[in-house]
Formats: C-alpha cells, structure tokens, sequence
C-alpha cells in the first residue's frame, strides 16, 4: 500500500471547548484512530479556540442550572445525558464525574493559554488540552481560575511565571478572537468540529473507525 509523504503530514484542526464534554470523547476517540494508524501516517495537531459560552461570567453558573436554561431539558434529562456521556467517555478510557462538575466557567482565558502552548510545540498543546479536560471533566476545577490555570499549565510541562504574565496582560486576546472569528466563518457552530486538510470536516464525537478510515482514505489520495 502506497503511504502519504512523511514530509506533507495531514492537517488536523481540532475546534473544541475545554468545557464540551463531547469534545473530550471526540479527542480520545481521535486519538485511539491515531494510536491504530501508528507512524503509517503522519499527522499535525492543532486545537484551534471556541466558546460554548462567551458570555459567561468569571463565577460561571451553576451547571444543572445551565443546561436546564440553554437546553430546555429538565434536571432529570440533564441527569440522563450526563450519564450517557460519561458511559462514552468510560469506553474510551475517560473519566467523567458529573458530580464534582457542578458549575460551568468562562474558558477564554484557558484558550489563551492553548493558543500560547501552540507555540511552545504540538507536545505541549496536546498536553495543556489534556489537563485542562481532566482538570474540569474529572477533577470539578475552576478553569477559568487563574492561580488554577497556572498549575494545570505547569502540569503540562509550560513555564508557570510566563503562564501567570500571559493570563494578567491581554497576551494573545486578539489571536484567540480571530481564531474564533475564522471558523465562525466558516460554518462552525458545534463542537468539536474536525477539519482534516482544511476542508474535510467530521463533526461530533464520533468513533475511532471513522476518524482513522478518512485519515487513511485522504491518505491514499494523496500518496
């Protein structure tokens, strides 16, 4: 079989909320098609930014509360999806606890330092994303805390006195906004959204075979 060049890895854009649950499973489940593809294929990672909930106050709201506002669903189908989440996220080796996750938070600050982690390598985004699902999906943290941020970016193996400079200066405000401004423009409106080579794009928390069958579909079609 012919493989794609190791010099031209395949693009992946990943748009997510660090507060979307669906994104969590979506990220494992892309993960898992890219532990079976193995060094077959080579690929790029990049979380691109997106807020659930721009508007949301420093405090954040209470989460039942929330979803039952957003959503129009009563606390017992709130109770019932969030069970259903979790059972997906056990599946794919993550662990929800809806119970220590009891208020939803304002995230642009923790897109800032993902944005920043970018810089840093493909590694250290990857690792600061990760914390940072754990953090609020496992853990019931305040991730728009800022002394919170600061340990969860040192975690991932980032400068904590340069994470703490970026959250108290208005460090990459203006990239994170026009990150979000670019995929908006682009029709996204729901995560998490995967884009693959700029223009095929998967949406949803979808299963690892269909993830890893498109990677190597585009794969073949460029070798």
């Amino acid at each position: 079989m012919a493989h794609r060049d190791k010099a031209a890895p395949i693009r992946i854009d990943f748009v997510s909320d660090v507060s979307c649950p669906w994104c969590a499973v979506g990220l494992k489940s892309l993960e898992q098609a890219l532990a079976r593809i193995g060094d077959e294929i080579a690929v790029e990672l990049h979380f691109q930014p997106f807020e659930l909930n721009p508007q949301m106050p420093p405090a954040g709201q209470d989460a039942v509360e929330h979803l039952t506002r957003k959503y129009g669903i009563t606390p017992q189908q709130a109770a019932q999806n969030g069970e259903g989440i979790r059972a997906r996220g056990a599946e794919l080796g993550f662990t929800f606890d809806m119970d220590k996750r009891r208020r939803v938070y304002n995230t642009f600050d923790a897109h800032r330092l993902l944005h920043w982690a970018g810089l840093e390598g493909e590694d250290r985004q990857v690792a600061l994303k990760h914390v940072l699902l754990r953090a609020y999906f496992s853990d019931g943290e305040n991730v728009s805390d800022h002394d919170t941020l600061v340990r969860l970016a040192q975690e991932a193996g980032l400068d904590p006195q340069r994470a703490r400079e970026i959250l108290v200066s208005g460090e990459y405000v203006e990239d994170v906004r026009r990150q979000e401004a670019l995929y908006a423009t682009r029709g996204i409106n729901a995560v998490p959204s995967v884009i693959l080579d700029e223009r095929h794009l998967i949406q949803g928390g979808q299963p690892p075979e269909l993830f890893e069958r498109a990677l190597r579909q585009l794969a073949a079609q460029s070798a």
